[in-house]
This record gives structure tokens, C-alpha cells and sequence, in this order.
């Protein structure tokens, strides 16, 4: 379902409730009612929106309720930022860390009761290192209390029409009551896109360094894939691996969101995936297709699609092995001696699903070659291997055309 921006439904009356700290907290949590989190179906949600249009693109259980995680911290800073523009907060200002906030879990940056923190340098602590001990301490400054602050959280959710959201806390710590959608964080997303634009740079800061410590963004994705660039990891036990990202490519603005993944390599494969696939839609659109129904063309690929080669334990490297096989076994076919790498990754399961998802994309300039994995301790790369130096590189540019970073080479014999 497509969805606009706001909801008006909220009457001027209803939204002063946030000037009384005793009726906002109760009406807060009176309108949303009891949602709870299915354990009937996958854990697994995702959803692709326009980030122009609001149109979603792609949808698979995105309405269904789910644990926010750290992705909760989105809306902390959404009402950060309002207070920003509306001249109630400054980036300058000073935070005293409170012995609640201090308290937090990590991860945390660690901060003592009693210290202070600007506004600013909490901010990217909590993008860049999603320091649980910042949110709250954010909290306080906008709210007076943190319990007050998440009344206003779900005031604001209802307002932008965030249907099935519901905060109990700034920062994303295990609660069962604190729920929310894919579908809504995507919609929160938008929000902060049109509303704050000037403020969305702190989603895509890559590091921060504070106190001579420096934090390294935990959106892996940042960097990685041409045209990302912001928006918040989570994770707990009960939530799984959750991703909230935006990416812009040939005028385009595209948000995607994954709830529930088993591991960040999967999480982050899949947002790409799904990013890649509504890229192509949208320039598909542009050059004249008529793509009314798009969630067909968002399969998700078969992990057998590719021709994974499985090394024995004892082989010193897979891509040695089948290269080796390609070009020395029986007659020597030097023409098929050239190999394309199609990305580099931590685990060995982020660089499969890398190889089944441009198998199954781009099928027709793959179909002859087979996929490898190869590599050691934490360096893995995706290969297809056997093909002859035109198709290398034919396959090379259209895949890179298409945003995925892409090299070509040739065994030599």
C-alpha cells in the first residue's frame, strides 16, 4: 500500500498533549493498542520505497510488526532535528550525561554521570556508533525524561502515519512493547529526507573520532556500494539484523529496508540486492518501459543459481582449483582463461549471496561462466571464472554499469 508522507488525523488539541508530561505518555499508548510480534512467519521483512514519490516499490510482510533494534534512534534524531529547526536545540548546546543515560548497555561511548557532550558530537555518536548512552542523554535534553520523550516518539510516528509503531525507549534496547514496521520505518525515512535535509549528513558520516577514540560507521554498506549514503543499523537477539538505507543514483532516491536478517553479510547483500533492483526499475521507467506492477522483478535469487564451487579443506585457495581445472585440464583453452570479480567481502556467505544475486541478474552474460568463492581469514571474493575476454568484458561493464563494483583478469598458463 502506498502511503503519503503525513497523516493530518491529529488535531491541533491532540498534538498539545506533548506540553503535559503526565497526558502525552497515556495518550501515547492508549492509540496504538496491542500489536505484538507473529511467530507464524519468517522473521525476515523488507520493503523498497521511492523516496520521491512514496511509491513502494517492493514489499514482503513490511506491514507485519517487528523489533525496531537500534534503528529506533532514526526517530530519536527526527525529533532532535525538529527541535533544531523550530530553534529549541543547538548543535552547540551542551548535554549533562544523567545517571540514566550513563547507565545504558553498551554499545555506549561511555560517558560518566555528570559529564557533558554537545549536541553535535551526541549526534554522530549515535549514527556512527549507535551509542545507546547518547540516545537517552538526547532524550533528556528534548524531553525532560526519556519515558516522556517516547511518548512524543509515538506521537510523531502517528502524525507521519507510521501506523503500527509504538516506542517505550530512545535508544532500541530490548522491550517487548517497543514495536514498528519495515513499511514504517520507510516512512519515517522519507520524512526525514523531506523534512531535514539538512540534517541527514550526520546518517552518513563514516567515522567519528572523539577523545582521541575513533568509531567507524556501522552501516558496512557506506563506502561499499556507489550511491549509498546514510540511515542506521540495528540488532538484538529477539530483532535479528536490521538495516534502514537510502541510496540516489541518475536522479533517483531510493529507501530500502531490511528487518529480521540471520546475520549482517545477509542483511547487507539483501539491501543491496533490493536497492540494485529498483535502480534498474526506475531507469527502465525512465527509458520509456511501462513497469506498473513491480514486485515480480524483486525475486529474491536462488542460492543455487550460480555453480558454487565447494574447495575441500585441504585446497590452499578454491579460485586456484578451479582456475587451474579451467585452463590445464585435458586441452589447454586459453581463450576461456579470463575470470570477473564482482565484489570483496568479510565472510564467505556475504560473497555467495553476491555471486547468486548477479548469476540470477544478469543470467545471459553468465550463463557459460561458473561462480567461485574464494579467499582467507575475513578477505573473500566472487568470481566467475571460465569465460573468454569478450564476454569478460562485456559482463564487466554491464555489471558496473549497473553500480556493482567490477574487475577483469585472465589466468595466465
Amino acid at each position: 500500500m502506498i502511503q503519503g508522507l503525513r497523516r493530518l488525523a491529529l488535531s491541533a488539541g491532540v498534538a498539545g498533549a506533548l506540553i503535559g508530561p503526565i497526558a502525552a505518555p497515556a495518550f501515547a499508548m492508549a492509540q496504538v493498542g496491542d500489536m505484538r510480534v507473529p511467530n507464524h512467519e519468517p522473521r525476515m521483512t523488507a520493503i523498497v520505497m521511492d523516496a520521491n514519490t512514496g511509491e513502494v516499490l517492493f514489499d514482503e510482510r513490511a506491514d507485519s510488526p517487528r523489533y525496531p533494534a537500534s534503528v529506533t534512534k532514526v526517530m530519536t534524531l527526527y525529533l532532535a532535528f525538529e527541535a533544531l529547526s523550530q530553534g529549541r536545540l543547538r548543535l552547540d548546546d551542551q548535554i549533562v550525561v544523567s545517571p540514566l543515560a550513563a547507565s545504558q548497555p553498551p554499545t555506549k561511548l561511555g560517558l560518566r554521570a555528570g559529564e557533558t557532550i554537545s549536541v553535535r558530537d551526541a549526534m554522530f555518536a549515535m549514527c556512527v556508533h549507535s551509542a545507546n548512552d547518547m540516545a537517552v542523554a538526547l532524550s533528556e535534553k528534548v524531553g525532560g525524561t526519556e519515558q516522556r520523550f517516547a511518548a512524543m516518539m509515538t506521537l510523531k510516528a502517528q502524525q507521519l502515519g507510521m501506523e503500527h509503531t509504538r516506542y517505550v525507549n530512545a535508544n532500541g534496547l530490548p522491550d517487548n512493547r517497543q514495536i514498528t514496521t519495515a513499511h514504517d520505518i520507510a516512512i519515517l525515512t522519507r520524512a526525514i529526507l523531506h523534512d531535514y535535509p539538512q540534517y541527514y549528513y550526520f546518517f552518513g558520516q563514516k567515522e567519528f573520532s572523539y577523545r582521541g577514540r575513533t568509531m567507524v560507521n556501522t552501516n558496512h554498506l557506506l563506502g561499499k556500494m556507489p550511491g549509498v549514503d546514510g540511515l542506521k543499523t540495528g540488532f538484538t537477539n529477539a530483532a535479528g539484523f536490521n538495516l534502514d538505507a537510502s541510496a540516489v543514483r541518475n536522479g533517483h532516491r531510493l529507501i530500502a529496508v531490511v528487518m529480521g536478517g540471520p546475520s549482517s553479510a545477509v542483511r547487507n547483500a539483501d539491501v543491496e540486492g533490493l536497492l540494485l533492483t529498483g535502480f534498474d526499475i526506475e531507469d527502465r521507467r525512465d527509458r520509456g518501459e511501462r513497469i506498473p506492477v513491480t514486485q515480480a522483478l524483486f525475486e529474491r535469487p536462488d542460492p543455487g543459481a550460480a555453480r558454487l564451487y565447494r574447495a575441500s579443506q585441504t585446497a590452499k585457495d578454491p579460485i586456484d582449483v578451479i582456475l587451474a581445472r579451467n585452463t590445464t585440464s585435458g586441452m589447454r583453452d586459453e581463450s576461456r582463461s579470463w575470470w570477473v570479480q564482482v565484489g570483496k567481502f568479510r565472510s564467505r556467505q556475504a560473497a555467495e549471496t553476491r555471486i547468486a544475486f548477479v548469476s540470477h541478474r544478469f543470467s545471459h552474460l553468465f550463463n557459460e561462466a561458473e561462480g567461485v568463492v574464494g579467499g582467507r581469514r575475513r578477505v573473500y571474493v566472487a568470481r566467475f571464472t571460465g569465460m573468454d575476454r569478450a564476454a569478460a568484458h562485456e559482463a564487466c561493464s554491464t555489471v558496473r554499469s549497473h553500480g556493482i563494483s567490477c574487475i577483469e583478469g585472465v589466468r595466465r598458463v
